[in-house]
């Protein structure tokens, strides 16, 4: 890949490819972003935005043209038509960083697990970024933080090493621009491992008001998450994840310090930057 070689990013309008977006920016890498919705976009002028959806794999022509390198996020918890979206991307790229999971490893039938395979069955350098928990799902408490001071979830006491999405960002562009990637799997954390009440804590001392936590029955969880994933199956499972962190807490990775030379942010950094998502003072950038 050369520098100039143009670098597309799906998932460009979230949480992780935002940061994506502007760090390729800051490095000077043609940067093309691919949205269901480019009026909706919002990105700098500068960021060749192009409608596609990973969904509709015959609607990626245009996006994947000329690429060298891809940034992919597969945008559904079931990999139907995942193997005709990989082709279309990997028929052009050389270069493909897999945005994955960290039980990929473990469950190779899984979704994630699934498009790894995918990806490299097709012969291009490829690098799998396997997540831990994203500490943007805790956005989820938001309305209820900002309206009562309250954190409602099951578990108190299940501690999480959930990772900053401005870390993944970073990884992200290194393997996407640099050298010395390839093949690689690499397991990224937060750089603790953090109860969900301590977390609601955090979120109080970033707003500068108290957040108390008020534990959920599992029934009551239930009803709700069945209410968002739509699958009971998923969400047992979820459940059962969560209730073994209270006594088994989440691994915590170095691997953020190793690709980037800096330690992982903590979850204390992630809450400032979001204060004023839950009702607090815009951070300082």
């Amino acid at each position: 890949m050369t520098r100039r070689d143009t670098i597309l990013v799906t998932g460009a309008t979230g949480n992780v490819g935002r940061h994506v977006v502007s760090l390729l920016r800051r490095a000077d890498a043609p940067v093309r972003a691919l949205t269901r919705d480019p009026p909706a976009a919002d990105l700098p002028g500068d960021v060749e935005v192009t409608r596609g959806d990973l969904d509709a794999p015959e609607s990626l022509a245009a996006a994947v043209a000329d690429v060298g390198a891809v940034f992919l996020l597969w945008p559904s918890f079931s990999a139907a038509g995942a193997a005709a979206a990989v082709e279309a991307v990997t028929r052009h790229a050389r270069r493909v960083v897999y945005l994955s999971a960290l039980q990929a490893g473990d469950q190779p039938d899984s979704v994630w697990g699934t498009v790894e395979r995918l990806v490299e069955a097709s012969g291009v350098d490829w690098t799998f970024l396997r997540c831990g928990g994203f500490a943007t799902n805790t956005l989820a408490w938001a309305d209820r933080v900002r309206a009562e001071g309250v954190v409602r979830a099951p578990y108190a006491e299940a501690a999480r090493s959930l990772i900053h999405e401005a870390d993944i960002a970073e990884v992200a562009v290194r393997a996407l621009t640099g050298e010395g990637h390839a093949g690689r799997a690499y397991a990224l954390t937060g750089a603790e491992a953090v109860t969900q009440a301590e977390q609601a804590h955090l979120i109080g001392e970033a707003i500068g008001r108290p957040v108390r936590f008020e534990e959920q029955s599992e029934a009551e969880a239930r009803e709700e998450l069945l209410a968002v994933f739509g699958d009971p199956a998923l969400v047992d499972a979820s459940l059962a994840y969560w209730r073994g962190l209270v006594t088994e807490p989440e691994p915590v990775t170095t691997t953020v310090a190793e690709v980037t030379g800096r330690p992982a942010r903590t979850y204390a950094q992630w809450a400032r930057d979001h204060a004023a998502d839950f009702g607090g003072p815009v951070a300082a950038r």
